[in-house]
């Protein structure tokens, strides 16, 4: 078995350049030119592997972003209009999600046949691996065509997305239309590079205390599927516009990190666009905020813990110079007392009157950012009201962030008192070069509550505009149609208006070296913004997303 797929080993992050110093072969999972992975014999599982190996080189875990009208973004003006005419033919769009129904009409020409170039499924371990993979199977279209033809498509090309939210993303990017359901795609003429994601390893699940029953997927494997979306691209010699609708609370919402840096460097060459969702955690009571100016140096964090949140971590992360210490304290007072910052240490506190059990790392600096993150890992946790106490080492000011775990990994009865709907925006969508994309209710030009708000812990501007994201009609497998409703369904709404911008620019030969990046300063540049507000804001970006202003203000150059 390939030890990427091996539950039975680490997968951690490395520096490509290091990794012939390492014992090479199988041991070694190449990602990019920057970063590979490392597998190492877990052995005897122990939550301290955590300060034995920095935190920072074991993947962060992703959720799913999402749970109608294409004229409010402008999209069916341009597509109207003879001299644009832009439906995304010539480019490829990748998503990299839950798979795909692959039979259902929405990705299907009007002769039946596929408008898929490739799939990459990475839980099927039984067809052809792709070149320079190393697990996972490979359909191409030509099996694909077979497998629809055929009367047990399944038996030939066994992949499949029980879960939907793939589905429903691809749909909403570039679907087929149909007109009984009130159906169309942005660029239902654009082709599809589909990745479906391997769930994450159980290991680092249990490592950061997820618990075995929630759905979530590596860092790492998203990573792999951009890559491979890059190498369909360059073999088809098209444009790619890469959509992803997924998000993590995990790491320093700095904007770095080995995902965000390779989307940053991919937005950048020629034909590469990333359309990415700012994540739906600004209304979960998930992020709490501090600046602490003045004496006394200490805060006073409350934490609700929930009777169904048995387990969990959660992050602090401050900001160089200052140091702090974290005291915890039960609902019934007990207290680990001040817990100071090291280099790799990994506590473990057991309450007496409780059977709350906490790990705690608090770390001077983490490997990224410099900057000093204290990880807390609950396990049996006492409902309540739990007390956290962050105090400066020194008498001097301090500031710091916190984060909860997003999505349905926490359930809504855990959550800070005082929380703070600002900088919640999930990762990779913190980084710098890649579209960000909040959602807005497009039947009353109002933001969706639960999006994500910016702006990045290090002041970056993000989100970078807003698209239509309430219940946003969307294919389901079986043959169905829903709806959708999240960041998730903007950064597909997004996608596809990258994907024009693209047929515009470099199929149709008017600029055949736009970037990702050119694309979003185009679509920020064409934003509808209200007069009330001040742009950019922490909520909106620049403004609603409108396609028809942006090539109004492009060819009238």
């Amino acid at each position: 078995m390939s030890k990427i797929i091996d539950n039975s080993y680490y997968d951690l992050l490395i520096t490509t350049a290091l990794a012939p110093t390492y014992d090479t072969g199988d041991n070694i999972t190449y990602l990019n030119r920057q970063n590979s992975l490392l597998h190492i014999p877990i052995g005897t599982p122990n939550p301290c592997d955590i300060g034995r190996h920095s935190y920072s080189s074991f993947p962060t875990l992703y959720v799913q972003n999402s749970t109608v009208s294409l004229e409010r973004s402008g999209v069916n003006t341009v597509q109207n209009n003879p001299d644009l005419a832009l439906f995304g033919r010539g480019v490829l769009v990748a998503v990299i999600d839950t798979g795909i129904d692959y039979s259902h009409p929405a990705f299907r020409n009007s002769d039946g046949s596929t408008r898929i170039v490739s799939i990459w499924d990475q839980t099927v371990q039984t067809g052809t691996i792709p070149t320079n993979f190393t697990f996972g199977s490979e359909y191409t279209r030509e099996q694909i065509n077979t497998a629809l033809n055929s009367e047990d498509p399944l038996s030939i090309v066994p992949t499949t997305d029980t879960i939907g939210h793939g589905t429903a993303i691809a749909s909403i990017l570039a679907g087929s239309p149909n007109e009984e359901q009130s159906f169309r795609g942005v660029v239902p003429q654009a082709e599809y590079i589909i990745i479906k994601l391997k769930e994450a390893k159980e290991s680092l699940k249990s490592l950061l205390f997820v618990p075995e029953s929630k759905v979530c997927y590596q860092e790492t494997d998203i990573l792999l599927g951009c890559r491979y979306a890059v190498t369909v691209a360059e073999r088809n010699n098209s444009p790619m516009v890469i959509c992803i609708a997924m998000g993590t609370s995990q790491g320093s919402h700095s904007g770095r990190g080995p995902i965000s840096d390779y989307l940053d460097h991919l937005t950048l060459l020629p034909g590469n666009g990333v359309s990415v969702s700012a994540g739906n955690e600004g209304n979960n009571q998930r992020h709490y905020f501090n600046n602490t100016a003045a004496p006394p140096f200490y805060n006073d964090l409350e934490l609700r813990i929930g009777e169904k949140d048995t387990m969990f971590s959660m992050q602090i992360w401050s900001f160089s110079p200052s140091r702090i210490t974290i005291d915890i304290s039960s609902p019934n007072r007990e207290s680990t007392q001040p817990i100071f910052p090291t280099l790799n240490q990994c506590r473990r506190f057991s309450f007496i009157f409780n059977q709350t059990t906490i790990y705690v790392n608090n770390t001077i600096f983490e490997g990224k950012t410099g900057d000093q993150m204290i990880l807390l890992r609950f396990n049996n946790a006492l409902p309540g009201i739990w007390y956290l106490r962050i105090q400066a080492t020194t008498n001097e000011p301090f500031t710091f962030h916190s984060w909860l775990p997003p999505g349905d990994l926490l359930s809504n009865e855990t959550f800070f008192l005082n929380s703070n709907p600002d900088t919640t925006i999930t990762a990779p969508a913190n980084s710098r070069h890649p579209l960000t994309v909040t959602a807005y209710n497009q039947n009353n030009s109002s933001i969706i509550p639960e999006s994500g708000r910016g702006y990045t812990r290090t002041g970056l501007i993000k989100p970078d505009i807003a698209a239509p994201g309430f219940q946003i009609t969307c294919a389901v497998p079986g043959n169905q149609y829903g709806t959708a409703t999240g960041t998730g369904a903007a950064a597909a709404h997004a996608a596809g208006i990258i994907a024009m911008v693209f047929e515009w620019a470099i199929v149709k030969g008017n600029y055949v070296r736009m970037t990702g990046n050119d694309a979003n300063r185009l679509m920020i540049g064409g934003a509808v913004r209200n007069p009330a507000y001040s742009y950019p804001n922490n909520i909106w970006g620049y403004g609603q997303v409108e396609v028809n202003r942006l090539f109004e203000r492009l060819i009238s150059q």
